[in-house]
């Protein structure tokens, strides 16, 4: 959202600020166009009074200072004239010892030109016939003062057209803000489909974004029922193949197979070794993977209903103590993580003498999840055995029924990390280190 927000906003303070000095430097030229116009008026009049001036004397062609503007006469005064005609050129007192420049073309100049102290004429020429002789009259009006009061304007233009930009784009940042507020609210809310804080989205949404809200609903819903379907198909198929796998069984231990050892172990093997496959296979295809929302496991809500179930299986005097921060949610599939934990307190409860406790830590790096008993433990030189196999404890280590397959798939699915270890309390400890999701 905030990457939006800085590319709207630079997008559109670059287009203001193209925009608006165009404007300004627009509006200041064509003043300037209009201003020059206008003075042009100015000086083609004062450039006929000039013609009037010019009449006849004693000694032929003169110019009639009492009909030339007081102006002229004063030194540097911004107004100036240049006749030529017959080869000689008249000039106005004002310029005193300098020169104005002939034009090369009749009319107003586009192009300024120099005066005396570095002034900056706006001059005119025009072209007369009097008395039988051409007359190329040219009169200049300084454009200084008119020049510094643009500058100025601009620079207040651009005073004013800064302040209006920045309250502009204010002004934009709260809109867009706004729009997009609707947009972050639903980031949010995804954020939390993520942390299993709610089941789907809010219907209630600006009319641009209800097809995305929908459609997303419609694929959460699609999501969990086909994952529900999966599920109770695989339970249904584990619980139809384990009625022939028992009559199986049960027929390899017949007595018409005791005269047959070797045979009646073999189909024991097999058919136990079949069990065991089908039921990991089984249980590894009924792994979530990513959690479903609103699937987490909230340990205070869920521990206190599996503990308690755990102490109506185990009821001969068994301690279960669970200890998890208040308000603390495990971000993997529920059904995934009560099978996990159900499987390894069961198994802990078995083998306890008097004691069970699990404890459920969340830390920067990740989660970590121990279940200690006080019962015989394991052996440190089988532990490693025992996890490399992947496979039942008691059929590796006598006396031992803790099968860890479908706890060792979940684990390894989750990018964890499965550890066999001396409890505090006597026995074993099974600690699981989970990453940070």
């Amino acid at each position: 959202m905030r990457s939006i927000q800085r590319r709207l906003s630079l997008g559109l303070g670059g287009v203001l600020l193209v925009v608006g000095l165009a404007l300004v430097q627009g509006s200041l030229m064509l003043f300037d166009n209009g201003l020059r116009q206008f003075l042009q008026d100015g000086l083609k009049d004062e450039a006929q009074s000039l013609l009037v001036a010019i009449v006849r004397g004693p000694n032929g062609v003169q110019l009639d200072e009492r009909r030339v503007d007081p102006s002229f006469s004063r030194p540097f005064s911004g107004h100036y004239f240049r006749i030529d005609f017959a080869e000689q050129t008249w000039r106005s007192r004002s310029l005193w010892d300098r020169d104005l420049q002939h034009p090369a073309n009749a009319g107003l100049q586009p192009e300024l030109g120099d005066g005396p102290r570095g002034q900056h004429l706006l001059v005119y020429r025009a072209d007369y016939q009097r008395f039988g002789q051409h007359f190329s009259i040219s009169v200049a009006q300084d454009y200084t003062p008119i020049l510094k009061n643009f500058r100025r304007l601009q620079w207040l233009a651009l005073g004013f057209g800064g302040g209006a930009l920045l309250l502009i784009l204010l002004a934009q940042r709260y809109t867009v803000r706004a729009a997009l507020r609707p947009l972050e609210r639903v980031r949010q809310q995804i954020a939390q489909l993520q942390q299993g804080r709610r089941n789907e989205l809010d219907s209630v949404v600006p009319l641009e974004l209800e097809p995305l809200v929908a459609q997303i609903n419609r694929l959460l819903a699609h999501t969990e029922d086909s994952l529900k379907r999966s599920r109770n198909a695989l339970g249904n198929l584990g619980h139809a193949l384990k009625t022939p796998l028992a009559v199986l069984v049960s027929l390899a231990n017949r007595e018409e197979l005791q005269a047959h050892a070797e045979l009646r172990s073999t189909l024991g093997e097999q058919l136990a070794q079949i069990e065991q496959r089908l039921a990991r296979e089984l249980g590894r295809a009924r792994l979530a993977g990513d959690v479903l929302p609103g699937a987490h496991f909230d340990c205070a809500e869920e521990l206190l209903a599996l503990f308690s179930t755990l102490g109506m299986i185990h009821n001969r005097g068994l301690l279960l103590d669970w200890q998890a921060a208040p308000g603390l949610s495990l971000p993997w599939d529920r059904e995934d993580l009560l099978e996990l934990l159900g499987n390894l307190l069961d198994n802990a409860c078995k083998w306890a003498d008097s004691q069970v406790r699990l404890s459920v830590v969340a830390g920067s790096a990740g989660y970590h999840l121990c279940v200690d008993d006080d019962g015989p433990g394991i052996a440190s030189e089988l532990r490693d055995e025992v996890l490399a196999r992947g496979s039942r404890l008691d059929e590796q280590v006598a006396g031992h029924g803790l099968g860890l397959g479908i706890v060792r798939d979940m684990v390894d699915a989750w990018g964890g990390r499965l550890l066999l270890q001396d409890s505090p309390l006597g026995g074993l400890r099974v600690a699981i280190e989970l990453p940070q999701r």
